[in-house]
C-alpha cells in the first residue's frame, strides 16, 4: 500500500506501534509518494489483521533531526489474505461403533475433521467421503455415517471402512481415518463364547471343555438354571474308551477272585473255538448276526457249577424285527445227543434277560426255582451295557452297569432226571442235539458280546463289579471345592453325564468353565467324542420363559504315538546234555530284555543338513504295561515223556501275572510292567531228561500290549544239546585233566567250539601223534585192566540208553585221541559257528585243559570237550581205547 503527500517534499514516513512487521519507504520526495512493505514474512495463522498509525515528515529538518514538520496521524488497517496450506485432520485416530443387526440407522456415529487454515474458506470442512468401496454405508456433509441396508451378524460380524474429509478449498485429508462398525446379533438367549471343536492329545490329563463360556439371558428375569452336559461315546468300543485287556487280565487288575473262565477269548492256537466268529479285533468284540454259534470244548468249564457261580458279559442288543418271539441265546448248556434238555442258559427274549437254571435230580425231588427274569429297557437300546449275574442258589442277583436288579419273575420246575448224556456248552446259539433229524444250532443271538466269563464256585463283590465296568474317559470337574455354595451337581456312574443346577447365572458360568474331559488311557481310541449341553431356565413369575438352545460340540482325540516293543537277548547257545538232564534244567532266557520305544517327529534345526526335510525322527523310551508273553516251541511239540518248560510259581507272587503251560510252549499273562515280565521270563527253564533223541530245540518269544493291539518282534532262540560219548568220562576229564604246556599253543579260545578246517588237520595231527606216543607207555601199564572192562561194557551198549560210565582212577591223566586215526568214508565239512553242535561229523576230538583254580560249574561244563557219537564208531573207539 502507498500513501501520497501533495505539499512540499517528503523525506520520511514513521510507523507508531510496537514492533510492527512493516516499514514505509519514500518513493518520490516531491510527490510524497511512498510504499508500505513487510519487513518479515506475514502468517495469517499467527495474525489475521494489523492496525497502526503512520505519519509523514517533510525535509525541513535541522541539525540533529529537529524542526521538521509532521503530518497528521493516519490510521492504517491491514488484513492478511489466507493461503490454503493446511489439509484437514481427523480428531480421532480410529472411530468405533456397534449396531444391532436388522435395523436401518439415521446415524451410527459422527466423524469430525479440523483444518488449521485461518480463513473460513480454507478452514471449514465442506465435505466427507467414504473411501472404501462396496460397503453398505453412506456419510453426509456433517460426518454422520449411516447404514444403507440391514446388516446381518451371520453374514459379517464387523465392517472396517476408510473415511476422508475435504475443506472448502477442496483439499482432502492427508490420512484417511478407520471406522469400525461391529454388528451385534439380535439378543438371543443362549450360551456364548464356546468352541465347537475341542482338541485332546493323549496324556494331556484333564482339559477344560468351555473355558470362556457364559450364558446370555437378554436381561430376562431368571430364577434358576438346570444344565446337563453329556459326553456321547456309545459308538466307541464297549461304549467308552476302556482298556481293551483280556477279561482275565482285567479281573486280576480289579482284584477279582481267581478262576474266571473266558468263554470268548481272542482266537489262538489254544483257544480256537472263537476263530469262526465275526470279530472287531481292536476291542475283542464279537458280533453275532443270527447265523453263528460257537461250541466250547469239553473240559474248559466244569460240569458242576455248584450253587455259587458268576456270569459276566458286555452286551449290545437291539430288537430285531420279526424275531421278537424267538429266544436269543447268549450262553447255553444242553444235551449233546439223544435229548434236547437245556441244563442252564442265559438268553434274551422279548427284551427280557432270562437265566435258566435247572438243577440235576438228587435226593430231594422238589419244586425249585428254574427261571429268573429281568425286564430292562437297556437290554434293547442298542447300547453297550455290563451285566453280572451272581448266583447263590436260590437267590440270583443281576448287576447292570453296577446297579442291582432283583428278578421280577421266578418260574419253578422239577429237577432234571439223571442221565449219562454228555452236555454241550455253546455261545451265541443253543445246541439242539436231539428231537431233530440232524443236530444243529438254534435260537441264534443277534447283537454284540464281549468279555463273556463264567466263574464257578464264587460270586463277585460290588467293588470288583464297579472296577470291571469302569470307563477310562469321561467328564471331570477341576477344583470341586471352588464350585461355590449355590451349585448342585451329579454324575452318572460312568461319568458320561453331568447335571448342574444353580440360581445365579455367574456361578453357573464359573461352574461350567470348570467342566473338563479326561482320558486316562495311555493309547486312547482316536476320533470324535460328541458333546451335548442342554439347559432349562426358570423365570420369576413369567408364564413364557426364555429357551436356551443346546450346544453341539465335539472332542477330537488325536492318535497316540504307537509304541514299538523290542525283545533282545542271547539268541543262540549250546550246553552239555548233562545240564539239560539236571533237576533244574537250563535257563532259556537269562538276559532277555524288553524295551518299548516311541518315534516322534520334530522340526529340524538346520534344513540344509537334512536336504530340505523339515522333520527329524526322535526315538524315546516309553514305559507301559504288557498283557502277555508267549514262549512258543518251533517245530515238533515238546514230548511230555522226556522234556518240559518249567517256572517256579513263586516268581509270580506279588505280581499281576498268571501262567499256563503246554507242550506247545509257555504263556505268561496279566497286566504288568515290562520289568516284571523280564524278571519272570529270566527264570523260565527247559529240561530234557532224554537228550539222546534231541540235538537242538528252537523257541520263539512274542509279547503284546492291549491284547494284541501292539505286538513285539518275534524273538527266535536256538538251543543246542551237546552230546558226549560218555557223560561220566567227560565229567572226570573236565575235573582232573592236567594240560601239557606244549599243547596250549593250539588250544581253542576258552568256552568256544568250532570245526577245524581240513587244511590245518596235518599239523594238528602231527602234534597229537607226538602226544599219543609220549603218553602210550604210561597208559599201557596202568590201563590194561580198565580197557578190558570198558570193552565188555561197550559191547553191551545200545542206542537210546544213557551214556555208559567208565570208572577211572583219580590220577591226573591226559588222554587225547587222534582225530585223523579212523575215517569211515570221505564226507563234506561245514564251518560251524561258535557253540554250535556238530552232529554230522564222524570225527571225535577230545581236548583237555588244566584247571588249577575252582570255577563255576556252568563254566566248566561249557568248556567240556564235545564227543560226537555214532553206533559203529563208538564201538570202534572203545575197542581202540
Amino acid at each position: 500500500d502507498s500513501v501520497l503527500f501533495l505539499t512540499g517534499e517528503i523525506c520520511a514516513f514513521k510507523i507508531h506501534g510496537q514492533e510492527m512487521p512493516f516499514e514505509a519507504v519514500v518513493l518520490n520526495k516531491t510527490s510524497g509518494e511512498g510504499r508500505l512493505r513487510a519487513k518479515s514474512p506475514i502468517d495469517c495463522e499467527l495474525q489475521k489483521e494489523y492496525t497502526f498509525i503512520i505519519q509523514a515528515y517533510d525535509c525541513g529538518s535541522g541539525p540533529g533531526g529537529t524542526n521538521w514538520k509532521k503530518s497528521h496521524k493516519a490510521v492504517v488497517h491491514i488484513q492478511v489474505k489466507d493461503v490454503n496450506e493446511f489439509s484437514p485432520a481427523f480428531k480421532e485416530s480410529v472411530y468405533k461403533a456397534s449396531v444391532t443387526e436388522g435395523k436401518i440407522y439415521d446415524s451410527i456415529l459422527q466423524v469430525e475433521a479440523t483444518d488449521e487454515d485461518c480463513s473460513p474458506q480454507y478452514s471449514q470442512i465442506c465435505n466427507y467421503e467414504i473411501v472404501s468401496t462396496a460397503v453398505p454405508f453412506a456419510i453426509d456433509r456433517n460426518g454422520n455415517i449411516r447404514n444403507t441396508e440391514k446388516l446381518s451378524y451371520d453374514k459379517q460380524h464387523q465392517y472396517e471402512i476408510m473415511v476422508t474429509a475435504f475443506d472448502c478449498g477442496q483439499k482432502h485429508a492427508t490420512e484417511d481415518v478407520l471406522v469400525q462398525v461391529n454388528v451385534k446379533p439380535v439378543c438371543k438367549p443362549g450360551w456364548q463364547d464356546w468352541n465347537k471343536r475341542i482338541e485332546y492329545r493323549p496324556g494331556s490329563g484333564s482339559i477344560p471343555l468351555f473355558p470362556s463360556i457364559h450364558l446370555e439371558t437378554c436381561d430376562g428375569p431368571v430364577s434358576s438354571i438346570h444344565t446337563t452336559i453329556e459326553l456321547q461315546t456309545n459308538y466307541i468300543g464297549k461304549g467308552c474308551d476302556r482298556e481293551t485287556y483280556s477279561e482275565k487280565s482285567l479281573q486280576k487288575l480289579c482284584g477279582a477272585s481267581s478262576g474266571a473262565i473266558d468263554l470268548l477269548p481272542s482266537p489262538s492256537t489254544t483257544n480256537n473255538w472263537t476263530a469262526g466268529l465275526l470279530m472287531d479285533s481292536n476291542d475283542i468284540i464279537f458280533k453275532f448276526d443270527g447265523k453263528q454259534g460257537a461250541k466250547i470244548p469239553d473240559g474248559i468249564v466244569p460240569k458242576n457249577l455248584t450253587d455259587q457261580f458268576t456270569i459276566t458279559l458286555w452286551m449290545k442288543h437291539g430288537p430285531s424285527p420279526g424275531l421278537r418271539a424267538e429266544k436269543e441265546t447268549i450262553l447255553c448248556n444242553s444235551d449233546k445227543t439223544e435229548m434236547n434238555r437245556h441244563h442252564y442258559a442265559l438268553y434274551v427274549h422279548n427284551c427280557r434277560l432270562v437265566l435258566l437254571l435247572r438243577k440235576d435230580f438228587d435226593q430231594a425231588d422238589t419244586f425249585r426255582p428254574a427261571e429268573f427274569h429281568w425286564k430292562l429297557d437297556q437290554i434293547c437300546d442298542k447300547e453297550w451295557h455290563y451285566y453280572v449275574v451272581n448266583v447263590e442258589f436260590p437267590v440270583v442277583t443281576l448287576y447292570m452297569d453296577g446297579t442291582t436288579y432283583e428278578p421280577y419273575l421266578v418260574t419253578n420246575d422239577w429237577p432234571i432226571h439223571p442221565s449219562h448224556i454228555a452236555m454241550q456248552l455253546t455261545v451265541g446259539a443253543c445246541w439242539q442235539g436231539g428231537e431233530v433229524t440232524k443236530p444243529r444250532f438254534a435260537q441264534y443271538f443277534h447283537g454284540s458280546l464281549a468279555s463273556l466269563t463264567i466263574r464257578p464256585g464264587k460270586i463277585e463283590s460290588q467293588k470288583v463289579i464297579s472296577c470291571l465296568q469302569a470307563c477310562k474317559e469321561g467328564l471331570d470337574i477341576n477344583s470341586l471345592e471352588s464350585l461355590g455354595q449355590g451349585i448342585k451337581y451329579h454324575f452318572n456312574p460312568s461319568q458320561s453325564v453331568l447335571v448342574m443346577e444353580g440360581d445365579d447365572i455367574e456361578n453357573i458360568n464359573q461352574a461350567l468353565r470348570k467342566v473338563s474331559y479326561i482320558n486316562s488311557r495311555q493309547f486312547p481310541t482316536a476320533g470324535v467324542r460328541r458333546l451335548k449341553v442342554s439347559s432349562k431356565v426358570q423365570c420369576f413369575g413369567e408364564d413364557v420363559c426364555i429357551s436356551i438352545p443346546d450346544i453341539d460340540a465335539y472332542v477330537m482325540v488325536f492318535q497316540a504315538n504307537e509304541p514299538k516293543i523290542t525283545i533282545t537277548g542271547m539268541d543262540h547257545f549250546a550246553r552239555p546234555a548233562a545240564q539239560f538232564e539236571s533237576e533244574r534244567g537250563v535257563i532259556l532266557l537269562p538276559d532277555i530284555r524288553i524295551v518299548s520305544t516311541v518315534t516322534k517327529m520334530e522340526h529340524s534345526v538346520d534344513l540344509r543338513e537334512h536336504d530340505g526335510a523339515n522333520k527329524q525322527v526322535v526315538v524315546e523310551e516309553m514305559l507301559h504295561n504288557l498283557d502277555f508273553c508267549d514262549v512258543l516251541v518251533i517245530g515238533a511239540e515238546l514230548d511230555p515223556e522226556q522234556e518240559c518248560l518249567e517256572l517256579d510259581h513263586g516268581e509270580l507272587q506279588g505280581r499281576h501275572l498268571d501262567a499256563t503251560n503246554s507242550t506247545a510252549g509257555y504263556s505268561i499273562y496279566g497286566v504288568d510292567s515290562m520289568f516284571s515280565y523280564e524278571q519272570v521270563l529270566r527264570q523260565l527253564r527247559y529240561r530234557n531228561w532224554g537228550t539222546s533223541a534231541t540235538s537242538e530245540r528252537k523257541f520263539r518269544v512274542k509279547c503284546s500290549e492291549l491284547n494284541g493291539r501292539y505286538t513285539s518282534n518275534e524273538f527266535n532262540l536256538e538251543v543246542n544239546i551237546l552230546h558226549s560219548s560218555n557223560s561220566n568220562f567227560m565229567e572226570h576229564v573236565n575235573h582232573m585233566i592236567v594240560q601239557p604246556k606244549f599243547l596250549q599253543s593250539v588250544q581253542q579260545p576258552e568256552g568256544s567250539i568250532s570245526a577245524v578246517p581240513r587244511s590245518v588237520v596235518p599239523s594238528v595231527a602231527t602234534v597229537v601223534i607226538i602226544i599219543c606216543v609220549s603218553v602210550l607207555v604210561l597208559v599201557t601199564t596202568l590201563g590194561v585192566l580198565r580197557l578190558r572192562t570198558a570193552h565188555q561194557r561197550g559191547s553191551t551198549s545200545h542206542e537210546g540208553a544213557r551214556e555208559n560210565e567208565m570208572d577211572w582212577d583219580d590220577s591226573a591223566l591226559t588222554i587225547t585221541i587222534n582225530p585223523m586215526e579212523k575215517y569211515e568214508k570221505p564226507h563234506q565239512r561245514e564251518e560251524e559257528s561258535e557253540e554250535e553242535d556238530i552232529d554230522d561229523e564222524e570225527e571225535d576230538t577230545t581236548s583237555a585243559e588244566s584247571d588249577d583254580s575252582e570255577e563255576a560249574e556252568e563254566e566248566e561244563e561249557e568248556e567240556e570237550v564235545i564227543v560226537q557219537k555214532g553206533d559203529k564208531q563208538n564201538a570202534t573207539r572203545q575197542e581202540q581205547l
